[in-house]
């Protein structure tokens, strides 16, 4: 669709003003005189996204028809919605779109211009406009801008409510994506992170088909040019340990990895901030300082507009949406080599994993297709003792494919290009959350650092007797007491529990995704 004439062909046939690829001043200017947030000491714009203060997975439906029947993982993380059901969701849209100001970026996702996808990203609030900016990859050339077209549209309409009974919906918010008419419809919701993980699962969708392995991952790249990538699911510490001021960060959440090397599908970051703190991330907490920066849900006080990082009144999943360029040592062009090192993070709440493993092809695969982490009491509603959480592929709600296509994909990659493997627990040693203690973000950072300069691939090991894996005795600044978790547990016995229970779990989950009826013949 043409610039000129794209809301006609919806069927938008009298709009309102289009804004059409405002810059940050402008939007927040906007986003201020139409009193959608408050400024925050340092420049950031806060805002608070009303009863949805996270993603809404439930309500997320790609649409069967040919061209994803046979393809699409359907399932609990992937639900359809027919063609005719999506057509009146757009209808209503259409007719909401009527006579009301709009704001428009042009924009793409995925920093190698041959995989690179154009987004054109509608929005009725302005500060969604920003986020969007913020989130994807800005063209500067004007020339380029001029002739630009769209290969996906999204569609950001959080005052528009769908009608459950009417349109086939779970609720009155959605989230629904057309591979064919090459459409994204957001609605019912404020959750400004809807409109970056749905062009994440069109890229997920796309790029594999193409040979690119399509990763819910970090990336950094370090003086040498080595690339590494870092896998893990919220908590972990996927953003805090690959913003790291030795190394230069190419992104730190959605990557592909083709046959050039690695490329980020994104030009900003959306790092969780809840108890940050200046001492532990301090570019990231430069950058929550920052004019551009949209703070979704965090406590703002409202005499001096000094963000309190501490509180969680709103939502442990305060957030902050930057560009990229706002970390110091960032990649200006979103790119780097072939991974020499691939890192899973977990956040063991159960105490039992070492802080660092090496992993065999076979481990990782294993690993990969697990997801493993933990979460803890008070980081979700109900959630009252340490909870394995699994999620294939670190990222299953975006994977519009079955795991198994990333999996045979990250394999092929890992033995043509001789990467190295880790297992990194960020999570408990010395007993369970509750008894033991998180491993410190000094002895992480250390563990890491031994890895990505080869010193770990040197030491001596041990074979994990529950677990397989080799495990490091000893790692630089890190006390050899805590390598070994059971060392740390006052009762052995209850380790070794613990410890099978949670291997047999892994082993559970597993076979449930690689079970042959539960994959696609196409696959």
């Amino acid at each position: 669709m043409t610039s000129s004439n794209f809301l006609s062909e919806l069927g938008v046939k009298t709009p309102g003003e289009l804004k059409w690829n405002y810059s940050a001043s402008q939007l927040i200017e906007d986003a201020v005189r139409g009193k959608h947030g408050i400024m925050a000491e340092g420049g950031a714009f806060a805002v608070l996204t009303g009863k949805h203060t996270g993603r809404s997975p439930k309500d997320k439906f790609i649409v069967l028809d040919s061209n994803t029947e046979d393809s699409v993982w359907w399932g609990d993380h992937n639900k359809s919605i027919s063609k005719e059901n999506f057509d009146k969701v757009l209808k209503r849209i259409v007719d909401h779109l009527e006579k009301r100001e709009l704001y428009i970026q042009d924009l793409y996702a995925g920093a190698d211009s041959k995989y690179r996808l154009s987004v054109r990203v509608v929005t009725e609030t302005p500060w969604h406009s920003l986020f969007a900016q913020n989130l994807f990859i800005q063209i500067e050339d004007k020339s380029e801008l001029a002739k630009f077209g769209s290969d996906f549209t999204i569609i950001n309409v959080p005052t528009c409510l769908g009608n459950p009974e009417e349109d086939g919906l779970r609720s009155e918010s959605f989230v629904l994506v057309d591979f064919t008419s090459k459409l994204v419809l957001i609605g019912g919701t404020s959750y400004a992170g809807e409109i970056k993980k749905s062009i994440f699962t069109v890229m997920n969708f796309l790029m594999p088909k193409r040979g690119v392995m399509s990763m819910h991952c970090s990336a950094n790249e370090g003086k040498n040019g080595d690339t590494a990538i870092f896998f893990g699911l919220s908590g972990t510490g996927k953003t805090t340990l690959s913003a790291d001021p030795g190394r230069i960060l190419i992104g730190d959440d959605e990557h592909g990895w083709s046959d050039k090397g690695v490329f980020n599908y994104e030009g900003g970051c959306y790092a969780k901030v809840i108890r940050l703190s200046k001492e532990g991330e301090p570019d990231i907490y430069q950058a929550t300082q920052s004019f551009g920066t949209i703070l979704e849900n965090v406590v703002i006080d409202p005499d001096t507009r000094k963000i309190q990082y501490d509180d969680d009144k709103h939502t442990e999943n305060t957030r902050a949406a930057y560009p990229i360029k706002y970390i110091r040592n960032s990649s200006k062009t979103g790119r780097g080599a072939h991974p020499s090192n691939i890192i899973l993070l977990t956040a063991d709440a159960f105490g039992v994993l070492p802080p660092v493993a090496k992993l065999t092809p076979e481990m990782t695969m294993k690993y990969f297709l697990v997801g493993y982490t933990a979460k803890v009491a008070g980081t979700e509603k109900g959630v009252t003792e340490p909870t394995a959480t699994f999620s294939p592929c670190f990222g299953a709600p975006f994977m519009a494919l079955h795991p198994i296509v990333y999996a045979e994909l990250l394999a092929r990659k890992i033995s043509e290009h001789k990467s190295d493997s880790w297992l990194i627990n960020t999570g408990w040693c010395g007993g369970p959350y509750g008894i033991g203690e998180r491993i410190s973000l000094k002895h992480t950072r250390a563990i890491v650092n031994a890895t990505l300069d080869g010193t770990l691939a040197t030491v001596e090991t041990r074979t994990d007797p529950i677990f397989g894996f080799e495990v490091p005795v000893s790692c630089p600044d890190v006390p050899d007491s805590i390598l070994n978790p059971i060392d740390s547990w006052d009762d052995k016995e209850e380790y070794r529990r613990k410890a099978r229970e949670l291997s047999d779990k892994f082993d559970s989950v597993h076979a449930s995704i690689v079970e042959p009826n539960s994959v696609p013949a196409t696959v």
